[in-house]
């Protein structure tokens, strides 16, 4: 019989140790994980240092990890572990890890996990929620079984209106609200969503919901359930919590003032245009009249992206990146450019992309959650 466990441990659980005067963010090191950066430590909310995105897939060691509910799972015996599927379907069905290597044909796929809330606290003004910087993304190869084979085995009601996933993570006290996530049957069915046993040819690690996982390419990581134990067709629309009061956008797109909220909300979804810097960084000297590589990520829904554009100007003048080829169309895509600075000092760098439809970023964006940043991402480069 397997067991599969660990236990909630830090690498920085020693007081004595003396605390720099200006001390940058906590690294920890949890079971199956290197050094990330701590934001909260029950739910775990681990966050992928800055450097590791210099490679084109994320290492499962460093993988950003989000959970909502404090009670995950720190033991599974994948020996009775079951993937029950019930609801408005013929025949239910309860899968072990075994019968989804056997009785499926496996299929893959590279993708993006991204939290909805990923750098949130660049928002201005701020708003409350976990204060991620860049790092609560990852980019994968993802291995299981096609989620509309396993609903195709059950033999779905002719009444199928959604599906709905709930994987084994509890509240710590009764009345709080199981996270629960729902998509409507035509996106269950369109033969990209999986569910995940591998993620870059290795079991998933328990941080990023072993044994199984819902990977939603082009969609916000919030749809990603871990740890998934359960899939129940509904007849109608499903009005759980985490679908109804939590992770909200206004109908119109991700973006609202602060004296003018909007009134008509919707459930978050596709992952919105957006491009970060990943070198240089802080630690790097960068010296005058020498050539330095400035190199950063461009995502969106899976639209693919058309250019990728950078200033070092502060915004005044414009210069077209080169782009790496895609590694697939729901991940990221690396771009690159070579930088000769000319200006001792503090130089104002600014990246944007523009998309296959013609969308390119916008300089402001704001909502009340802090949701789908996609405005201009701004970099300071001191230059010697």
């Amino acid at each position: 019989m397997l067991f599969v466990a660990w236990a909630l441990i830090s690498s920085c659980s020693n007081n004595d140790t003396p605390k720099p005067v200006n001390p940058g963010p906590q690294l920890v090191a949890y079971p199956e994980k290197k050094e990330m950066v701590l934001i909260t430590d029950r739910p775990p909310q681990l966050e992928t240092p800055i450097k590791v995105f210099r490679e084109d897939f994320t290492p499962n060691e460093y993988f950003f990890v989000r959970w909502h509910l404090s009670q995950l799972p720190t033991k599974i015996d994948i020996d009775t572990f079951k993937l029950r599927i019930s609801g408005a379907v013929d025949k239910p069905l309860e899968l072990s890890l075994n019968d989804l290597k056997t009785k499926f044909a496996p299929d893959s796929i590279v993708a993006l996990a991204i939290c909805a809330g990923n750098s949130r606290s660049t928002f201005e003004p701020k708003v409350p929620g976990t204060q991620w910087c860049n790092g609560a993304m990852g980019n994968a190869k993802w291995k299981g079984v096609k989620l509309k084979d396993i609903l195709a085995m059950a033999g779905m009601s002719k009444k199928a209106f959604e599906v709905a996933f709930q994987g084994m993570d509890r509240g710590a006290l009764p009345g709080v609200p199981a996270f629960v996530k729902s998509l409507g049957i035509d996106h269950s069915m369109d033969g990209e969503v999986l569910v995940a046993y591998e993620m870059n040819g290795k079991p998933l690690p328990m941080l990023n919901g072993y044994p199984l996982k819902l990977v939603v390419p082009g969609w916000y990581a919030t749809y990603w359930v871990g740890a998934l134990n359960s899939i129940n067709v509904q007849t109608d629309t499903f009005n759980g919590f985490w679908m109804r009061k939590a992770y909200l956008v206004p109908a119109t797109g991700p973006n609202e003032k602060p004296d003018s909220l909007a009134k008509n909300m919707v459930p978050i979804s596709s992952i919105n245009l957006h491009s970060i810097f990943v070198e240089p960084d802080s630690t790097e000297p960068v010296v005058v009249n020498k050539s330095c590589l400035v190199e950063g990520l461009a995502y969106n829904d899976g639209n693919g992206i058309k250019k990728v554009e950078l200033s070092v100007d502060g915004g005044k003048t414009w210069v077209e990146t080169n782009l790496d080829p895609e590694l697939g169309k729901y991940a990221w895509r690396r771009w690159r450019y070579m930088w000769t600075p000319t200006t001792k000092g503090v130089n104002h760098l600014q990246v944007r992309a523009t998309d296959n439809k013609g969308n390119t970023q916008t300089d402001k964006q704001w909502n009340r959650s802090g949701y789908a940043r996609g405005f201009i991402e701004k970099l300071d480069v001191t230059v010697n």
